[in-house]
Parts: C-alpha cells; structure tokens; sequence
C-alpha cells in the first residue's frame, strides 16, 4: 500500500494547490477510502502512555490544522494516531484569509500555510462532537477571531472555551500562529498571565489546559511562559507552531507570507523542547511538534523532552501509512536502545548531558 501511495496518489495530489489536495484527502478519509491503512490495535508496543490524566494509547497524534472542524476523527484514529487534535476553532465561524493559502516546499519537505483560522465555528464544532461516538483522545485547539482586539481576546477564548470544553478530553489555547494580527503577542507574559488566569478559573480542573506557543520566543520567554503555566496548573505546553523564519530554503515558494512547517523548523522545535523541559524540571508534559516526517524525528522529539509527538507536514507528505510507520520506528529504536517505554526515553538528552 505504501507503494500505491508513493507511486499514485502522492504524484496526483501534490499536482494540485495544496488546499485543494487537502480537501480530496479529507473526503477521502470521510468516505472511508483510507480503510485499507486502517490499523488495529493502535498501541503499536509503545502504550499506554499517560500524561495529564489521560491514558494515550501511543504518542503519535495529528496536529491541529489538519482537521480544522471535526470531521474525521475516528477515521483518522484509525489510521494510527494515538490522538486527534482539531481545530483552531474560534467563536464565531471565520472564512479565513483568501486563497490560494497554503503552499508545498517539496524540495524542503515543508508547508507554507496563511489560512487564518478558517472553521465553522465553536457552536457548530461542539455539537459535532457531542454526537460523535470517539474511537480516540480528542483534543480542541481554540484560538481568537480576527476580528477581535487583543484587549478582548480573553471574553473571546473563555466563550469559546465554555462551548468545547464539556465534550474535549483536552483544550488547547493557541496564542502562536503568525496568520492572525497580533496573536502572537498574547504570549507575552502580562497578557499570558491575564488569559491563563481566567481560562484556568473556568477550567476548574475538570479538563486539562495546554498551551501551543511559537518556536520564535527567547529563552527568557520561554522561561516566562513555564513559570506563568505553573502558576496556573497548565497541564502542558504544545510546541511548537510554525515559524516565520525562511533561513536555506530552496524552493520557489519560500518567499510566500506565513507559517513554516515541516523539516526545515525540526531542530528548533527540539531546542525549544529541550529548554521547557529544561526549565521546568520535567514538570510540565510537553505536546512535541514541528518537523516530525519519521519515527527518528519523533524519537528525537521524546529524547528532547517531549512525552507525546504530532504532525501536520508529515502525514502529508507520509500518508496514510504515516502514523504507523513512526509508531513503528519509534518502536524499534527505544528497543534498540534499551528503554522498555517512551517514559523512560523522555528527556534523555538532557539527562545524559
């Protein structure tokens, strides 16, 4: 089957504008085509693995951005992911920036996405999800409409939060895509403080909180991002985003606006891994993300710090064997170093340090 992938559909989709491809591949996953990836059991040797009160039965899950809206959850479970996060789901529904909006770098193995936040909406994604009979861990991303100033970006989330939270396993609070105005500065530390505070209160420990933050932060940020976390009982930090960095690329589209994924943003995201797990003692269970295209990319990612991985780029340039094969590899090489679990891999460079 990896072979009809790589010699079939890979070739005809990637002739296509990328959102476009993403859109077949979503009907593809809807209609039950994908089945013949299908994979069970889904622990693959490596579950359960549990972080934040919840029992995950492998470390591999899919990015949110892929499937925005909850559409494909259980098909997507099936494929292999240990977990599914969606969104970024706002408020009120959003359109998005205009097309065309996301980009292959093939030579680089990346994407350059600018979709701004395009989904349907809090209210109609939560009723989703309450008629969905989950085969997996669910996590929602939300984040802040467009239109809405950073000064009530907090009432934003919270309205969001109350809607997604009573059928989330987890909820992710994303201050770090660079394709909405003046996100990003909602991660400065005043501001953090101020939006962690509130959501936390809401929370009421009755569902886990964890922050996605960008891989463009200092380590002083950084720093200031694990204390504000702690502060508050965050459960984790996701990380990382895309960036908005375009150092050695080589393809012709590198110079389009908006987020970076895949291979070129790999080593940074383990730095920064490695500086949240430094920082926090290994206090705060991180969500590890960006450039994960392979089992040793996702080991990397576990040796930095991180106790569970997700991909975007990856399982685009993968397919649907993608979330098998990493599992699979992760697999092999903690045997093949001597860890009897993921847990005891987490963090290791830094141990041996």
């Amino acid at each position: 089957m990896s072979f009809f992938w790589e010699k079939l559909v890979r070739p005809a989709l990637f002739r296509l504008d990328a959102e476009a491809a993403h859109e077949i591949g979503m009907k593809a996953l809807r209609s039950g085509l994908a089945s013949p990836f299908y994979s069970e059991p889904t622990s693959f040797g490596l579950g359960p693995i549990e972080r934040f009160g919840l029992t995950f039965p492998n470390p591999v899950g899919i990015a949110a951005g892929f499937d925005k809206n909850a559409l494909a959850i259980n098909q997507l479970a099936s494929l292999g992911f240990g977990f599914v996060e969606i969104g970024t789901v706002t408020l009120m529904p959003q359109l998005g920036n205009p097309k065309p909006r996301m980009f292959r770098l093939a030579e680089d193995r990346a994407l350059i996405n600018r979709l701004g936040f395009n989904n349907d909406g809090a209210e109609a994604v939560a009723e989703r999800l309450s008629m969905l009979k989950r085969k997996c861990i669910v996590g929602v991303n939300i984040g802040k409409n467009k239109d809405v100033p950073n000064e009530e970006a907090t009432e934003n989330y919270l309205a969001s939060f109350k809607l997604l939270a009573p059928n989330a396993d987890y909820v992710a609070i994303n201050i770090s895509s660079p394709n909405t105005p003046n996100l990003r500065e909602l991660q400065r530390s005043e501001n953090l403080d101020e939006l962690l505070k509130s959501i936390s209160e809401a929370a009421e420990n009755k569902v886990p909180l964890l922050v996605k933050i960008a891989p463009n932060l200092s380590e002083v940020e950084i720093e200031a991002v694990v204390d504000i976390c702690l502060k508050y009982g965050i459960a984790g930090i996701i990380a990382t985003n895309t960036t908005i960095e375009r150092g050695g690329l080589k393809s012709r589209r590198a110079d389009e606006t908006g987020g970076l994924s895949g291979e070129p943003l790999r080593p940074r995201a383990a730095e920064v891994i490695r500086t949240l797990y430094r920082y926090s003692n290994g206090k705060l269970p991180i969500i590890g993300v960006g450039g994960i295209l392979t089992g040793d990319d996702a080991f990397e990612k576990v040796a930095a710090g991180a106790s569970l991985v997700q991909a975007y780029t990856g399982f685009v340039y993968g397919g649907p064997a993608f979330a098998r094969d990493v599992n699979i590899r992760l697999a092999e090489i903690l045997k093949e170093r001597g860890f009897s679990s993921v847990d005891e891999a987490v963090g290791t460079d830094l141990r041996a340090a």
